[in-house]
């Protein structure tokens, strides 16, 4: 789809009657099969061939806006045709084109261009060079089109033009060696090494004489650097807070897709400029591409075996914004962990822009945040962080705990609910967030305030967690904490449970009038390792996990077949989703189901085998028999999808932390799926497992 203005089009009437003037409806772009490089904050992504052509989601971004839509070389005239596209890391691509028209006395073209195209925290740069198999010199003309474009994320992802240039707001000027363009806050130069720039309109045309000697070839390079006012979030530090890791011995795949999801997780890496030092992950590319509260914090817990640091600064990161009054405009209340972070306002467009979402620049729309918070620092603590790191986060910790056991509970029911109360904010607030996901068995739609049964669970955790932590370092409330977690356990077990032919499970909400929601999903498979269950209710839950109505062959389907909500390409009702799996397949684990923990560890690598080991956000939940099929708007990387590689590990090779100071080995590896021997090697440090 081009996302320039739409034009009308006309179409002539039979009998020779007025043409009728249509318009191309707006779409959200596809992007199953478009290639991206992250470098957080920015961002770029081409078409599979490596063509960047304007159209979908093309283009390179920093901090939420698109800079550049398009980018179209021609030499000599002609349009050289993208063949083939390779990238060796998050970073950096390399595109080959082919002229056909410079040797016309052969079918085999010989003369063709690589595009080495390379991103960084604040600008990019591709280096265009052209080889030369003939036995003469070439003179040729290259030329470079590049389409200024300044949409926001939002106009982007809503198939909408850009408000930037329709407005006039996008100010390109001469400056020394290039041009240098103005808008929304930002300051791009732009700038052709050894060529010449011109400019009509909004797009900048860069042209060079190259001359290519036999048997040889040339190069011309260009490159636009970005300084912004943008500064939400900023890179983060040149150090990876998970260190070098190899992996040898065990499962191919997973060491393939390990390597993958961590070398995407290095182009998440992100900070705020008042923690400059503090990293955390952002959601996703390309429409999360920035701080939000429950998917960095699941981020952090999956990649907790490799090391405490990332959990620290996604801790103190969400610590630094945690709200201390209450705001409904923003819904806030003292104590709450926010949601989500943006430089403005983000306000839905084109095809979105019917449900009237708009949400402050931060926003605290959440029900889970505050409580995975409290559970990430009491795991953090287990797998290592010293005490002299929580210390300093206690009083985060006891207004979160508050937050939890009071704001949480509006209606004082014993469960944690949400509404939107501002009106035009996240109509749900779980992590199926959409506005159709929950759902009644037979289709329609819950009515809120809504208790999510996974939410109950969370909390039941976060009080047990955040007890513990407060009595260690003899704090008030741990035994009022405690009391709280038992009497949410029993109003949990006698209101959530629901019945069908199949026996019983946990529905996935309370409506407004208290009324269990019918609809079997993958939520509660979050319940599992929290504590919220007994052994029954465990049981129960891992029976309807592992039925083939939940169970797809590549993960659980976030709803059940036999649900009327059900399709398999709906976001929240039907899709399967790798993290949601990873959750429940750590769940099973910590319940003491191992086997079929293995089952979901298994399908999730065959999902990953299948994505070229880049994990998308979600994709379809289609039978095995049908294969796995892409959701095409789902962002990748995404952070919890490729953290879900080190959950799979986890799992796999049994790791899990044991007693001991910080001068000890910290993990314990037993191979549960492998008779193999092998090692892990983790920022220096190695962890045999032998059968």
């Amino acid at each position: 789809m081009n996302l320039a203005p739409t034009e009308p089009a006309m179409t002539e009437q039979p009998g020779g009657g007025e043409p009728r003037v249509t318009v191309e409806p707006p779409h959200q772009p596809w992007m199953h099969d478009m290639k991206p490089l992250v470098c957080a904050p920015a961002q770029f992504w081409s078409n599979a061939d490596g063509s960047v052509d304007g159209r979908s989601l093309c283009g390179f971004y920093v901090a939420d806006v698109r800079l550049i839509s398009s980018i179209a070389p021609t030499v000599a005239g002609e349009e050289p045709a993208p063949v083939a596209w390779s990238a060796s890391d998050s970073r950096h691509s390399s595109t080959v084109l082919l002229m056909r028209d410079l040797d016309p006395g052969s079918v085999d073209p010989r003369v063709r261009m690589r595009i080495e195209r390379n991103i960084g925290h604040n600008g990019m740069q591709e280096e265009l060079v052209i080889e030369n198999d003939l036995d003469h010199t070439l003179d040729l003309p290259v030329r470079l089109d590049i389409t200024v474009d300044m949409s926001s994320m939002q106009e982007v992802k809503g198939g909408a033009p850009s408000q930037a240039l329709q407005q006039g707001l996008v100010t390109i000027r001469p400056a020394v060696g290039g041009v240098g363009i103005a808008c929304r806050g930002m300051n791009v130069q732009l700038a052709a090494h050894g060529g010449r720039v011109a400019v009509a309109d909004n797009i900048v045309s860069l042209a060079w004489k190259l001359h290519i000697p036999a048997q040889g070839w040339a190069s011309a390079r260009w490159e636009a650097r970005v300084v912004s006012n943008f500064d939400a979030v900023i890179a983060a530090p040149e150090q990876r807070p998970w260190g070098d890791m190899r992996l040898d011995g065990g499962d191919a795949r997973l060491a393939r897709w390990v390597k993958r999801s961590l070398d995407d997780l290095d182009g998440l890496r992100m900070a705020i400029p008042a923690l400059p030092d503090d990293q955390f992950l952002a959601a996703g590319a390309p429409w999360f591409f920035t701080l939000f509260g429950r998917d960095s914090l699941w981020a952090a817990r999956f990649m907790l075996p490799l090391g405490t640091e990332l959990a620290e600064g996604t801790l103190k990161t969400l610590a630094h914004f945690q709200a201390n009054a209450t705001n409904i405009e923003i819904d806030a209340d003292p104590g709450k962990i926010m949601h989500e972070l943006r430089a403005e306002s983000l306000e839905s467009q084109g095809v979105f822009g019917a449900d009237a979402m708009r949400l402050p620049p931060l926003y605290y729309g959440t029900l889970d945040a505050t409580e995975l918070w409290i559970i990430l620092l009491g795991e953090a603590r287990a797998w290592g962080m010293p005490d002299s790191r929580v210390r300093p986060l206690l009083g985060n910790l006891q207004a979160a705990m508050t937050w939890m056991m009071d704001y949480g509970d509006a209606d004082g029911d014993g469960f944690l609910e949400y509404i939107d109360r501002a009106g035009h904010g996240l109509s749900n607030q779980g992590w199926k967030d959409s506005g159709d996901s929950i759902r009644w068995r037979d289709g329609r739609l819950a009515q809120g305030p809504i208790a999510l049964c996974e939410v109950q669970g969370y909390a039941y955790q976060a009080a047990m967690l955040g007890a513990d932590i407060l009595e260690r370092f003899n704090r008030p409330g741990f035994d009022e904490a405690r009391e709280w977690a038992s009497r949410l356990k029993a109003r949990f077990n006698e209101c959530f449970w629901v019945d069908d032919a199949e026996g019983r499970y946990p529905a996935i909400a309370l409506d407004n009038e208290k009324r269990p929601v019918d609809s079997l999903t993958s939520n509660i498979g979050h319940l599992l390792g929290t504590g919220i269950l007994d052994r029954r209710g465990v049981a129960d839950v891992v029976a309807r996990l592992m039925s083939p109505d939940l169970l797809s062959g590549y993960g659980i389907r976030t709803m059940s077949r036999r649900n009327s909500g059900y399709s398999p390409l709906s976001y929240h009702c039907g899709t399967v989703w790798t993290h949601d799996s990873a959750i429940a397949m750590l769940g099973l684990a910590a319940e003491g189901y191992r086997a079929e923990a293995l089952i979901v560890a298994r399908q999730l690598l065959r999902a990953a085998e299948h994505f070229d080991y880049q994990t998308p956000e979600l994709y379809s939940g289609d039978s095995p028999e049908s294969g796995v099929m892409p959701y095409p708007a789902a962002c990748h990387p995404q952070s919890w999808s490729a953290a879900s590689s080190i959950a799979v590990l986890e799992t796999m090779l049994d790791m899990r932390p044991t007693t001991g100071n910080n001068d000890e080995m910290l993990i314990r590896a037993d191979p549960i799926s492998n008779p193999s021997n092998g090692y892990i090697e983790i920022a220096g440090r190695h962890i045999e497992y032998r059968k």
